[in-house]
C-alpha cells in the first residue's frame, strides 16, 4: 500500500493475501481465481485489491469488506493475464493473447488494443498520458492510452522467452527494462536510442526478470533469476 502498511501476495495456490507489514500477519485472504494469479495491484485508496489471473480474467475485491467473492469479474481476455497496472479509476491489463486492455471504471467503457506478440508487462507514464507494453518479440513499445496510437518502439534487449518488467524513470523522460542476457538497458523516451546498459550480470547467463523505480528519485531496484537483488542510483554527473 502507499503507506507500506499492508502488502498483497499472489501466486500459484489461486488465494490473494493481505498481509500486516509491521506484524508478519494475515489480514485477509481472497480465492475465486481458478488459475495462478500472475500480477496484482491496489488502487490508489488500497481499499482494493485489482488481480490478473492465468484462467483469463482481471478480478477486483475490496479489502474493506467481510465479503469474499470478488466485486466485478473482467473476462474479455482470450488468455492468461501476464500485467495488471491501476491508476485512478482506470485498469490496465496485458495479456498473452497479445492485447492490451484500458478498462475505465467510471463510465463502464473497455478499449482494446491489438500489439500482436504475447504482452508480458504494462505500465501508465506517470503523466497518466502513455502506456508502456513490453513483449515476447525483444521490443518495448509506448502507446498513447486514448487513441492506442503507436508513438515509439523500444529495441536492443532480449525479452523473447520470460516475462521481464519494464517502467518509466521517476520523471517519464526515460524507458527501463530487464533483459534475458543479464543487463539492464534504458531508453530516451522521444529519441528511442539506448543510453544506458547497466550490466546486472552477476552471473553467468542471469535473467533480470523485476525491476521497480522510484517514483520521484533517480533509484532503480532489480532482481535476477538467481536471486540476486541490486539497488541502483546514480552518480552526480549522471543525467538519468
Amino acid at each position: 500500500t502507499s503507506d507500506n502498511s499492508r502488502l498483497a501476495s499472489g501466486g500459484t495456490d489461486k488465494s490473494i493475501i493481505i498481509w500486516d507489514v509491521g506484524t508478519g500477519q494475515i489480514i485477509r485472504k481472497f480465492r475465486g481465481h481458478s488459475g495462478a494469479i500472475n500480477s496484482l495491484a491496489f488502487n490508489e485508496e488500497c481499499t482494493v485489491v485489482v488481480t490478473g489471473s492465468y484462467d483469463a480474467t482481471v478480478r477486483t475485491w475490496d479489502t474493506r469488506s467481510r465479503r469474499y467473492d470478488p466485486i466485478q469479474i473482467l473476462d474479455e481476455a482470450s488468455d492468461s493475464i501476464s500485467s495488471i497496472k491501476v491508476s485512478g479509476c482506470e485498469i490496465i491489463s496485458g495479456c498473452v493473447d497479445g492485447k492490451v486492455r484500458l478498462y475505465d471504471l467510471r463510465v463502464g467503457k473497455m478499449n482494446e488494443d491489438y500489439i500482436g506478440p504475447p504482452v508480458t508487462c504494462v505500465n501508465f507514464s506517470r503523466d497518466g498520458q502513455c502506456v508502456l507494453t513490453s513483449c515476447l518479440d525483444n521490443t518495448l513499445r509506448l502507446l498513447d492510452k486514448d487513441s492506442g496510437q503507436l508513438l515509439n518502439e523500444f529495441t536492443g534487449h532480449k525479452n523473447s522467452d520470460y516475462k521481464i518488467d519494464s517502467c518509466f524513470t521517476h520523471t517519464d523522460a526515460h524507458v527501463v527494462s530487464g533483459s534475458e542476457d543479464g543487463y539492464i538497458f534504458i531508453w530516451d523516451l522521444v529519441e528511442g536510442s539506448v543510453v544506458a546498459k547497466l550490466n546486472a550480470n552477476m552471473k553467468k547467463r542471469d535473467i533480470i526478470y523485476s525491476l521497480a523505480y522510484h517514483p520521484k528519485e533517480a533509484c532503480l531496484l532489480s532482481a535476477s533469476a538467481f536471486g540476486d537483488i541490486i539497488f541502483w542510483t546514480k552518480s552526480d554527473d549522471e543525467s538519468i
